[in-house]
């Protein structure tokens, strides 16, 4: 766990801290976003490493990383309205960063929504292809190489 201000970020361990992941992101992504529930709660997320952004007890900012052979692929990063333009989200993003460079893959991947390729960038993240609809959002595929 990193305490950061008054902020604390972690990998999510316990299925009471999973229930807050999947909160959060009912919150943004289906209540926010208009995404189904099937096409947000996928057979991924039980066999995906989860990060869990909170303020206090207070579910705050969520992101999901699944293991690949060869590659990583992060997703479903949300941070909750009311916290947002705070750092939350780049802060949450380096954390799942750093996690990944401990668990030594080279080659991250996600899918970013069009109006965030700009945050992913500053991370060093390159667009790859065309746009694409996910979920009926505007999506760009995005890589980059860690180490």
């Amino acid at each position: 766990m990193e305490e950061d201000n008054h902020y604390s970020f972690r990998t999510v361990n316990s299925p009471a801290d999973l229930q807050k992941v999947f909160a959060v992101r009912a919150i943004v992504f289906i209540e926010e976003q208009g995404v189904s529930y099937e096409e947000e709660i996928d057979g991924c997320d039980y066999s995906s490493v989860h990060f869990l952004a909170t303020m206090g007890n207070e579910p705050i900012g969520v992101a999901r990383l699944l293991l690949f052979k060869d590659y990583v692929k992060i997703g479903r990063l949300a941070v909750r309205k009311a916290y947002r333009g705070q750092g939350v989200g780049k802060r949450l993003f380096s954390f799942v960063l750093d996690y990944v460079a401990q668990i030594e893959y080279q080659k991250i991947t996600l899918h970013a929504q069009a109006y965030l390729v700009k945050f992913y960038e500053d991370f060093g993240f390159v667009r790859q292809g065309e746009m694409f609809l996910e979920a009926g959002i505007e999506h760009y595929y995005m890589e980059k190489q860690s180490g």
